[in-house]
């Protein structure tokens, strides 16, 4: 399976960059997700419930950062186990790219195989539900960037001073003159 796709996401680029590596925003944006625990240096074990068309299953995994680029990307491997339902594996390349001060690209290709069960429903069924995981992710970690870093206030333009009438443009006149 292959899944290759970009989001705009309205952060800067270090921003977008801190958030790809909190686990807790991580864990609540990942549909599934049940944890997401650091078990060495760049490497984490994860668990989380799937639900593939009739394959509905609690995967063990691991995660592991490598070409580590901060601010610019990182490679992602993973593999993971749901017992009788399967097993996977695969890696992502990961890249951000700063569009404007509020706003980045993030760029993702997956690469990833499965077994067992999951294998058995077919790749399209496969494919189709790993489009949906990767969009509720991204729709998910969209609102919480959001959250966290709500897009500030534009300053209101600057009104034209109203014109000078009566009394006071005499006396404006007047002092243009005399200093002017």
């Amino acid at each position: 399976m292959n899944l290759t796709g970009q989001q705009t996401l309205p952060v800067t680029q270090a921003q977008a960059w801190a958030a790809l590596n909190d686990t807790a925003m991580l864990q609540a944006a990942v549909p599934g997700c049940e944890s997401i625990t650091p078990s060495g240096d760049n490497a984490f074990d994860v668990v989380m419930a799937v639900s593939i068309g009739p394959v509905k299953a609690r995967f063990k995994g691991k995660l592991e950062l490598s070409d580590l680029d901060p601010p610019n990307g990182y490679r992602l491997g993973f593999e993971g186990s749901g017992g009788a339902a399967g097993h996977g594996k695969g890696q992502a390349a990961v890249t951000l790219q700063a569009l404007s001060p509020q706003e980045t690209r993030l760029g993702y290709e997956v690469t990833a195989s499965v077994g067992g069960k999951l294998a058995q429903i077919g790749s399209r069924l496969v494919d189709m539900a790993a489009q949906k995981l990767a969009e509720d992710f991204f729709e998910r970690f969209r609102a919480a960037l959001i959250e966290r870093h709500p897009a500030a206030a534009p300053e209101p333009a600057p009104q034209p001073a109203p014109p000078v009438r009566g009394p006071a443009r005499r006396l404006l006149a007047w002092l243009r003159r005399l200093f002017g």
